[in-house]
């Protein structure tokens, strides 16, 4: 009897045993998805500044997000031209241009001869200020995006909030069915949306524009964060192919940050990225993103070290400077998402939308080749060419995104060869310094370009937005001015950017194999089981087991 007793003990034990690890099992399924997903989109963003100032990065910044989550280290784009609109509208389709539509800032419209801007839209008007920086919406964007497919797979029981100081940084990666898109309007300091979102300013966002942080920030001034002698990384302060900000006679340290605008200059400090920290913040607390037992989206664009990198480029002490503040926002954000979530339960990534070529005065100075492309004169041979060998120098029509848009009505009526009119125009091109060459963008196949980078020009192009001829430069040209810097071109300074994982399910991994920007959608759409954008043609990262 004492025996059967036993034996009756052992199995209720085992039996309850097996009951709690089953709801165990159970409940750590149901953490299927986190609370919160926050992308960060830094602009203008080279993959080699996660190592360049890594000596001064905090350990809680981008040094977290490399030591513990997952590094794709040969992270490249899939096309050109690499631009802000293309490059976050194709991180949020897992797409490219082609596919998606956004094939630059501004466009061609081919059927009216209309210049377009990405996100331009006279349907709707602006909420939060007055004037027409709020005419905007996501129309032109031709696909979905990984944000509406997320809030579909929730029957729209979930939030995604977008915040840029650009309008595109915001509008695009909210996708079509954001719950609200803020960007900045410099004339009053303030956050705005438009009425595509909401008729007027939730009361949060009142509030916070109320507080003119904006303007507190600007009047700090802006002073290296260390002292000057020990910014090793970077050039000397003062050099003449460094941009200057408006009432300043030199580039240098410190910027008093004045004009007929303060406002506006905010964009090109480090404040801007800290006044959208700030925003996030607030966004996340007022919206209650992750808290709703469903899986928020926090699209994130930090764009003042765009505006920084163009003035200044990239060896420059305002560009360190820039990313060592950033470096604390950044910090800022996580350690608040672990206070208020806890790391496991919130799925962060960091990519850029683009990269940035060098100086090519800096270049100059170190006995490299480079050079800014006479792009006037350049254009001005062609027309001359064309006038010359067909009677009329009024086939150009338009110049965007490095393209040359053609009118065909007028092609046809004089009944031009199209090979004729390229072989013209590449010529007269080809006495410019700086030229590669100019290819046909109906004929990419049939181009002199090496394949991989037929397949970049191929997925940046689309017959109704792209133009009929691009002009390719030699490595390190560029269309710009003699100050500064920029991008757009297919060489791997412009199309290699960072892209890191951290957080939910994700565990310390360097890859190092290729990975596109076309992938981060796709990924992110497996990992959190929801359909991939409907334009998707990314490949899944493996996640470390």
């Amino acid at each position: 009897m004492k025996k059967t007793t036993q034996v009756f003990a052992y199995l209720i034990i085992s039996v309850l045993s097996i009951s709690t690890a089953w709801a165990q099992n159970k409940t750590k399924s149901l953490a299927k998805r986190p609370a919160l997903v926050v992308g960060i989109v830094v602009d203008q963003m080279r993959y080699d500044y996660l190592y360049k100032y890594q000596d001064r990065y905090s350990e809680n910044g981008f040094k977290r997000l490399m030591r513990e989550g997952l590094n794709c280290q040969d992270n490249h784009y899939n096309y050109a031209p690499t631009v802000t609109a293309a490059g976050h509208a194709s991180v949020y389709t897992g797409t490219v241009p082609a596919v998606h539509g956004i094939v630059g800032n501004d466009w061609t419209d081919v059927a009216t001869g209309k210049k377009v801007y990405c996100t331009e839209d006279s349907t709707v008007t602006t909420v939060g200020t007055t004037g027409k920086t709020g005419f905007m919406s996501p129309k032109n964007l031709w696909t979905s995006t990984i944000t509406d497919q997320l809030r579909i797979s929730q029957n729209f029981r979930s939030k995604t909030i977008a915040i840029a100081l650009k309008d595109r940084g915001a509008i695009l990666p909210g996708g079509h069915t954001a719950n609200g898109s803020y960007w900045y309007d410099s004339k009053e300091g303030r956050w705005i949306t438009s009425t595509f979102y909401m008729k007027e300013l939730p009361a949060w966002v009142q509030k916070f524009n109320a507080e003119e942080k904006a303007l507190n920030y600007v009047k700090q001034g802006w002073n290296t964060l260390y002292p000057i002698e020990t910014y090793v990384q970077s050039a000397e302060d003062n050099l003449p192919f460094e941009g200057k900000l408006p009432s300043e006679k030199t580039p240098t340290f410190p910027h008093a940050l004045e004009g007929p605008n303060p406002l506006e200059i905010i964009r090109s400090t480090p404040y801007g990225n800290s006044i959208t920290k700030d925003f996030a913040l607030k966004a996340i607390e007022e919206e209650k993103l992750g808290q709703n037992n469903q899986t928020d989206f926090l699209a994130l664009s930090f764009s003042s070290t765009d505006y920084v990198g163009h003035a200044f480029g990239p060896q420059s002490i305002e560009l360190e400077d820039t990313y060592l503040r950033l470096d604390r926002d950044i910090a800022e954000l996580l350690t608040y998402l672990d206070k208020k979530f806890g790391k496991d339960r919130v799925l962060v990534f960091l990519t850029a939308d683009h990269a940035v070529a060098e100086v090519p005065g800096y270049l100059h100075s170190k006995k490299m080749p480079g050079g800014v492309f006479e792009a006037s004169k350049a254009l001005t041979e062609a027309k001359n060419a064309l006038q010359k060998e067909f009677g009329s120098d009024k086939l150009i029509v338009g110049s965007e995104n490095s393209q040359l848009y053609i009118d065909h009505a007028l092609l046809e009526k004089l009944a031009i060869n199209r090979k004729k009119l390229h072989q013209v125009i590449s010529t007269a091109y080809s006495k410019i310094e700086g030229t590669s060459t100019i290819v046909d963008m109906q004929d990419v196949a049939n181009s002199t370009l090496i394949q991989p980078y037929k397949e970049l020009v191929s997925n940046g192009y689309h017959p109704a937005r792209s133009g009929d001829f691009m002009i390719l430069l030699k490595p390190q040209w560029f269309m710009g001015g003699k100050t500064g810097t920029t991008h757009s071109t297919l060489y791997a300074y412009d199309t290699h950017v960072p892209l890191l994982f951290y957080g939910w399910k994700v565990k310390p991994q360097e890859i190092s194999s290729r990975t596109s920007i076309s992938d981060i959608s796709t990924t992110l759409a497996n990992w959190l089981g929801c359909m991939e954008p409907s334009g998707s043609i990314g490949k899944i990262i493996p996640m470390a087991k």
